[in-house]
């Protein structure tokens, strides 16, 4: 337990009080480990590691199955899934994406030769605001990028009514959205493709992995020869192309993951409600709440930050839990705009981004997951009830310590 009558010791030293192992946002969940053993033998059994083997054909399939999309290919990351989906509708000049994002997305477009035109977000749903799209098309726009935030989906029948209206195409970054839905249609459905990430800090990973799903055949063809260096069914180059294949073992993991996968979820909105029990009335915090009527996959928890009435800053809570050796994150502070290279762009790409750099300041990301117990969920949030009780004094020794 905290020492509750020494606000110096708390925010100053942590130690004794702290967390005696580090409890931090995205720690992998593990799955069943003989199975998944079992897996990676049969593998090495069959000296099939890569090239398209049995595990990744599998994956592929019950990924398919599970979310409802008739293609699912396969890759070694997210952002190079972004990448060779980018390229395989033919992007060009500009896309319109949120700034309020893991820079991947941004990264994914700038390392194709696509200049990222970034969108202010709305909000009350923290993603990109289709209000303010049209203002930002040109004539070297091609494309709009939603990215479906924090396990929820973005505005996407918006989105796809402008980029209709305009001619324009439709990717969705979907890296924490597996098995949400959006109007009771699973994520993965929507646009010209969709991108999964399944990196370790997912709730559904592969240690290293991605995948790129659609429902256009042709598409998927297309993306099947780009990401195996352009070839086709056999030995023969059909077009340009790259090494963004997943591996045997990879795939070994993302098969174990997925055969837990509703219980991994349930896990997650158990933490969620936790948290929600917790927290609840305390001043000056407000915790994402997932309270539409969709599918979830609960991976992330979110607490939005009023500093005037908790009293402390976003980032003076945060030094204070890491002292306690709870390592939040900020996502997505500062924003992409505000990050490199992004930052030194031609003054017409820095576009009224006032939401997005608010809320950059005010969000924190708390641990969950399948390592995590229902007492530690308690503690973290006895520390920050704690803080926030006695916010204006904390706050006042922090700012005379700096």
């Amino acid at each position: 337990m905290i020492k509750k009558e020494s606000i110096n010791d708390l925010v100053i030293f942590g130690g004794e009080q702290a967390f005696r192992e580090k409890l931090y946002v995205g720690c992998p969940n593990i799955g069943n480990r003989q199975r998944l053993l079992t897996r990676i033998n049969e593998a090495l059994d069959r000296r099939w590691l890569t090239n398209n083997g049995p595990n990744v054909q599998e994956f592929e399939k019950k990924v398919s199955e599970y979310i409802g999309v008739k293609h699912c290919i396969a890759v070694c990351n997210g952002t190079m899934g972004l990448e060779i989906a980018s390229k395989a509708v033919a992007l060009t000049g500009e896309v319109i994406v949120p700034s309020f994002t893991f820079v991947a997305t941004a990264h994914a477009l700038k390392w194709m030769g696509i200049t990222p035109v970034f969108c202010d977000i709305d909000s009350d749903t923290y993603m990109m605001d289709p209000r303010l799209i049209e203002e930002l098309i040109t004539q070297h726009t091609t494309a709009i990028m939603g990215v479906h935030l924090w396990g929820r989906p973005c505005k996407i029948e918006e989105i796809s009514q402008i980029a209709d209206k305009h001619n324009l195409k439709v990717l969705f970054d979907a890296a924490h959205a597996f098995g949400a839905t959006y109007k009771g249609k699973n994520i993965g459905n929507f646009g010209n493709a969709e991108v999964f990430s399944f990196h370790a800090t997912k709730f559904l990973n592969t240690f290293e992995g991605g995948a790129i799903v659609t429902n256009d055949d042709h598409l998927a063809l297309k993306i099947r020869s780009m990401k195996n260096f352009g070839f086709d069914s056999g030995d023969n180059v059909i077009s340009l192309g790259i090494n963004g294949k997943m591996n045997e073992i990879s795939a070994a993991m993302g098969l174990t993951m997925l055969e837990d996968v509703d219980e991994l979820i349930a896990g997650n909105y158990r933490h969620y409600t936790e948290y929600g029990k917790a927290l609840a009335g305390t001043k000056g915090i407000e915790l994402m709440s997932y309270d539409e009527p969709e599918k979830y996959n609960y991976q992330y928890i979110v607490l939005e930050m009023d500093e005037e009435i908790s009293g402390v800053t976003r980032d003076q809570l945060v030094k204070i839990l890491n002292l306690e050796n709870v390592l939040v994150r900020t996502y997505f502070a500062p924003g992409c705009h505000n990050m490199a290279p992004y930052c030194t762009a031609p003054s017409n790409f820095k576009q009224n981004l006032t939401v997005t750099e608010s809320l950059a300041g005010r969000v924190i990301c708390l641990p969950t997951g399948s390592a995590i117990t229902k007492e530690q969920i308690n503690h973290i949030c006895e520390i920050i009830r704690f803080v926030i009780k006695n916010g204006e004094e904390i706050k006042t020794r922090m700012d005379e310590l700096q």
